[in-house]
């Protein structure tokens, strides 16, 4: 449930070659080496009216009528977490023809849960009025999320409170993507979380695993085999056999060259021979578009 860190030395390679930078900073020698040149971006947009209620939006340079949307929001324990550190994630995938938004959401303690989910439904609900204006199709919208932001990503494509009060609906999502997820964390264990969750008392509706009631959206869960900070077994396993008993279509995969951190860190160029995560993503991302048609209106 961290947010990215990278052991200095693990990637020393990469931060030399970084023209420019002066001192160990993994997210922005992974920006620095990500190529940009295969995506537009627009920056800072507003979606809400806090200081966090802003997005970055990355898009291809070629678009169609059905290109596939991603809203991704990225991981920090709900308490840490800035939009532009994951520059690397949204190149990644527009060069592969999505258009992608990364939104900021308030942190702890600012707010403790459920009111970033409610700023996570907000950046979906902006996204699905205003992505036409970007080059993405509103209807093949797709939210993913890493860590803590596979949490916020589980929560709006499971529990439908907090689309609803958007005027929105899970089923207007085409599927969801977590990596090294929490779906499924009480007791909570860890202690950057407790305050979060509002432990002792955390209320058991806080878990992804307790709303696949309905749920029938497609999913693609991957993690790291050897995960230190959450529990593949438990979350991804878990939470994949539950919705596979309820009939929704998803997908597991788990990697053996990854941790709980660079997972998330293999779509960036320089890593991608970690784990082949952006294929993986990529695949379903078109498995699922394809089935979008544009109609006559």
């Amino acid at each position: 449930m961290s947010t990215l860190r990278l052991a200095c030395y693990g990637i020393a390679a990469l931060v030399a070659a970084a023209a420019g930078l002066t001192a160990c900073s993994p997210l922005t020698a992974i920006n620095a080496l990500s190529p940009a040149g295969a995506s537009d971006t627009t920056a800072s947009l507003a979606y809400g009216p806090g200081v966090r209620n802003k997005l970055d939006i990355y898009r291809p340079h070629q678009v169609t009528a059905t290109t596939p949307v991603v809203v991704f929001f990225y991981g920090g324990n709900w308490s840490t977490g800035e939009r532009a550190d994951y520059a690397f994630v949204g190149r990644a995938l527009a060069a592969r023809g999505i258009v992608v938004v990364i939104p900021d959401y308030r942190l702890y303690p600012q707010v403790r849960y459920p009111d970033f989910l409610d700023d996570a439904a907000q950046a979906v609900a902006w996204t699905a009025n205003n992505i036409t204006r970007y080059g993405g199709d509103p209807r093949n919208l797709f939210l993913m999320g890493h860590s803590a932001g596979a949490y916020n990503a589980a929560m709006l494509a499971l529990d439908a409170r907090w689309l609803g009060k958007q005027g929105m609906a899970p089923s207007s999502l085409r599927g969801w993507i977590g990596l090294a997820g929490p779906y499924d964390f009480l007791p909570v264990e860890n202690k950057t979380a407790r305050p979060v969750f509002h432990f002792p008392d955390t209320p058991a509706d806080s878990q992804p695993i307790n709303h696949v009631g309905g749920a029938v959206l497609p999913a693609l869960l991957i993690a790291a085999n050897h995960d230190a900070l959450v529990n593949p077994v438990r979350n991804t396993g878990g939470l994949a056999a539950r919705l596979r008993a309820r009939g929704a279509p998803v997908q597991e995969v788990y990697y053996d060259g990854v941790s709980h951190t660079t997972l998330v860190a293999s779509l960036a160029a320089p890593l991608r021979s970690l784990a082949p995560t952006l294929d993986a993503i990529d695949q379903f991302v078109r498995n699922k578009s394809v089935l979008i048609q544009v109609q006559p209106m």
